[in-house]
């Protein structure tokens, strides 16, 4: 398990979230595809590596997000995503407590 500090249960754009300080780090569109926060670099990345899991529509293009679809990725690696994505819009306070 990886502890995750200071998460609060939100919304965006009317759908579930989670956010650290006042930045959401994922929500959900629907109950098979989430929004997840990361750094450009990453998201190409696991894009090209796992096009099952991750992708993105005209719409998340140029941001620092992608869509995952949460029946095709294991509990560990949404684990994992989870935790990038709370370290990526996490305040330099909370990050540097960890």
């Amino acid at each position: 398990k990886r502890a995750l500090a200071s998460v609060e249960p939100s919304t965006s754009y009317g759908t579930p979230a989670l956010k650290v300080g006042d930045a959401v780090f994922i929500r959900l569109i629907d109950a098979e595809t989430a929004v997840l926060q990361c750094p450009a670099d990453q998201k190409v990345l696991l894009m090209e590596i796992s096009p099952d899991i991750y992708f993105e529509n005209d719409h998340y293009v140029g941001y620092d997000a992608m869509l995952v679809r949460l029946d095709r990725i294991s509990d560990e690696e949404l684990s994992l995503r989870l935790h990038d994505a709370w370290f990526f819009k996490a305040p330099d306070k909370l990050k540097q407590a960890m």
